[in-house]
């Protein structure tokens, strides 16, 4: 199934202080309390505290604009600013930013600690992928990509009803979550 990012109405951040886009959740129709993951893209254009999520592994990949420096309550820092490169912190943390230039957009997993653990993979080769059961979801970066359900523009995600292969074009890019139940 195709999702597209632009039927995806922007919402207000758990904590009200910013927008995002939510493209999935499992299970469907779950609120914040109850998902066990979820993915979404956000929209940075303050310097506001992320939202706590107490009991979630999030990840956040920078998409667009120069970024930001996120700094954690155990002084940690992380400057995101490299595209599409995945960080990984606990939904916990009380996190404040840093913009690194203007806006930014940035695509968010969160996994139900204990409950699913998983990842993002990063595509950036051209050519077919295929898909497995722990494949949930393929956001489209960049480019385009080709799969049975139709073709993926920048912006939208393929979730997965059954196993497939996406065809990544030259010069795409893309994102592709996955998620197992913890044993």
């Amino acid at each position: 199934m195709i999702l597209r990012l632009a039927d995806c109405p922007p919402q207000p951040w758990k904590n009200g202080l910013g927008r995002t886009r939510e493209i999935a959740i499992e299970p469907a129709g779950a609120g914040m309390d109850d998902f066990l993951w979820r993915v979404s893209v956000a929209e940075v254009d303050s310097a506001a505290p992320f939202s706590a999520f107490p009991g979630i592994d999030r990840q956040i990949v920078l998409l667009d604009g120069a970024g930001f420096t996120m700094t954690l309550d155990d002084g940690r820092t992380h400057a995101l600013t490299t595209p599409c490169a995945p960080f990984a912190f606990p939904g916990e943390a009380r996190v404040e930013v840093a913009l690194a230039g203007g806006p930014t957009r940035d695509f968010n997993l969160m996994l139900r600690r204990g409950r699913v653990r998983g990842g993002i993979e990063v595509w950036r080769e051209a050519g077919p992928y295929p898909t497995d059961a722990a494949t949930v979801l393929v956001y489209c970066a960049r480019g385009t990509i080709d799969g049975a359900d139709g073709t993926l523009q920048a912006g939208d995600a393929w979730q997965r009803c059954s196993p497939a292969v996406l065809t990544l074009r030259p010069g795409a890019l893309a994102l592709a979550v996955r998620v197992e139940d913890v044993a």
